[in-house]
């Protein structure tokens, strides 16, 4: 178990990053992409065919030796001086000026961790040139091929939760926000408790708590393994029971557009994520009572349900919705 201590000055310092860190979401996505839960099933086969195709077997497996399926991988993976990163160059520029104590450090538990590192490894744990470059090379190369096809699709997903905490946060705090992270994570003021792999307590110390959203975290939270770091918790956002999320290489068909009508199908795609009206007619691009018109046919349709969540209501997709969007 995972045991944050806050402190009042810290209750005061809670911060929700403004999107999932494309670095966080790369190195989860790698624990994906070896055991995937069903949720990402169709994802993980998508994302396989896409790095053998573009011959990035090589790369997988260096990354792989930085980021095993289970347990510990380095901090340096995912800089926070900066907050979250804003996008991929900025962080993979980070991760390459990492201080050599820090290579050093963070690739000495990762050798304790595995049986045999990979012998890149010692070169990078120097801070050598050539090593850091490859690793960059890696980090791109697969985001570009597995990540960034369905970027849209995984930003929608995490968009929604992290809205529905941000009205949490103004409405009720810091306190309503922690004790709302998902059934993993438990608020006993003063504490936060997560489920975790090993026994920890983490003592914040004034220095406030980053919360990031992730997409591709595994059903438990994860943080920094150094404590004296800026400290981070990085949370599972809810997720349905499955993951088809449109690309260019498998565009969504046109016939739901002939059934239901252009905006009609696209916010029903869409619903895949639950929205409130508000932010379904942002992703649409049209008015909230154009959308309140549109989602009352789909709910008449059995293929979306409405609920109200205090002052707001909110759409989701039903089954058959997504057996319609799905093409069966």
């Amino acid at each position: 178990m995972l045991r944050i201590h806050f402190t009042a000055a810290d209750l005061g310092r809670v911060r929700l990053a403004q999107r999932a860190d494309v670095l966080w979401e790369s190195v989860l996505s790698l624990h994906q992409l070896a055991c995937p839960d069903f949720f990402f099933t169709a994802w993980s086969r998508r994302a396989r065919s896409s790095l053998a195709g573009a011959g990035l077997g090589a790369d997988v497996r260096l990354l792989m030796s930085l980021v095993p399926p289970t347990g510990y991988f380095p901090d340096f993976l995912t800089p926070a001086a900066n907050g979250p990163s804003a996008d991929l160059e900025t962080g993979i520029e980070a991760v390459l000026t990492t201080g050599k104590r820090r290579l050093r450090t963070d690739i000495a538990l990762l050798a304790d961790e595995v049986a045999r590192p990979a012998g890149w490894l010692d070169d990078l744990a120097r801070g050598r040139p050539p090593a850091l470059r490859r690793l960059g090379t890696a980090l791109r190369r697969y985001h570009q091929a597995a990540l960034a096809p369905c970027s849209t699709a995984s930003a929608t997903q995490v968009g929604a939760d992290r809205e529905s905490q941000v009205q949490r946060l103004l409405d009720h705090g810091s306190e309503a926000l922690l004790a709302h992270l998902g059934p993993t994570l438990r608020w006993r003021p003063p504490v936060l408790e997560a489920d975790y792999p090993v026994d920890r307590d983490l003592y914040l110390q004034g220095r406030g708590l980053t919360v990031i959203p992730s997409l591709y975290a595994i059903h438990i939270p994860v943080t920094l393994a150094d404590a004296d770091l800026q400290p981070v918790l990085v949370y599972p956002v809810p997720r349905g029971p499955l993951w088809l999320p449109d690309t260019p290489d498998h565009p969504a068909t046109t016939a739901l557009d002939d059934l239901l009508g252009p905006t009609r199908a696209a916010a029903l795609r869409h619903l895949g994520t639950p929205h409130t009206t508000t932010s379904l007619a942002a992703r649409l691009t049209t008015s909230p009572s154009t959308v309140s018109r549109h989602t009352a046919v789909l709910r008449r349709a059995g293929l979306v349900t409405t609920e109200r969540t205090g002052t707001s209501v909110l759409h989701r997709r039903t089954l058959l919705g997504t057996a319609l969007v799905h093409g069966g």
